[in-house]
């Protein structure tokens, strides 16, 4: 199923590529709005503002606000069937695997020719799946996906905080819930990922959040 939306959000931090990102998007949907966002916490505040949704998502891999995948399970979260296209320089089978494994639409490098990134984009939009032909040996990933697909939408943005390294009282002040609310549903999410610690739950989910160096 593709999105029938009639714009595009571009979420990359540096002013530069999301106007070459912009080009391309122009390029393969030509007469496509384009809405631009610094962050997961703008891309955010964009995707509760177009109430009619988006045709499709280009998201950057490395956000400032993000850590390996956190960003983009946000963003699934709130987009639902919308495609979301991963792009990065680089160029880890391993990235491509997990983007994959999580159900992005695409992964698509930056480095690619603008008539390149016009043609993949304009078929994402129709609905076909692009990644880089190497894959990564193993199924951590999908394993790790399919254990976060468990869970409830505020247990996620809990493991996600935790992630962050935050505290029960500072999750608790985030994500406005009760300290009692945040160890319930610490209770819950240790239970669907088969661990019994913090510790444990950052290992099972390391293959999605695990720190990755800006290229």
């Amino acid at each position: 199923m593709t999105a029938t939306g009639r714009h595009v959000l571009i979420a990359d931090d540096h002013p530069l590529t999301r106007e070459g990102l912009a080009l391309a998007v122009r390029a393969g949907l030509p007469g496509i709005g384009i809405d631009n966002a610094g962050s997961i916490g703008e891309a955010e505040a964009a995707i509760a503002q177009r109430r009619t949704g988006y045709r499709l998502v280009i998201l950057d891999f490395v956000l400032p606000d993000a850590r390996g995948f956190s960003g983009f399970l946000r963003l699934q979260h709130l987009l639902g069937r919308t495609p979301i296209v991963v792009v990065s320089a680089h160029r880890d089978p391993v990235i491509h695997d997990a983007a994959r494994a999580l159900g992005a639409a695409g992964f698509l490098s930056k480095t690619r020719p603008l008539d390149t990134l016009a043609t993949s984009i304009r078929e994402i939009a129709e609905g076909r799946v692009i990644f880089p032909s190497e894959t990564a040996a193993g199924g951590a990933a999908k394993s790790a996906r399919d254990r976060v697909a468990t869970l409830s939408g505020a247990q996620l943005k809990v493991l996600l905080a935790l992630a962050d390294g935050r505290l029960n009282k500072q999750i608790a002040g985030d994500l406005d819930i009760t300290e009692a609310t945040v160890k319930a549903h610490m209770t819950a999410i240790f239970r669907k990922l088969g661990v019994t610690n913090r510790a444990q739950a950052l290992l099972a989910m390391q293959p999605l959040l695990g720190d990755v160096a800006q290229p």
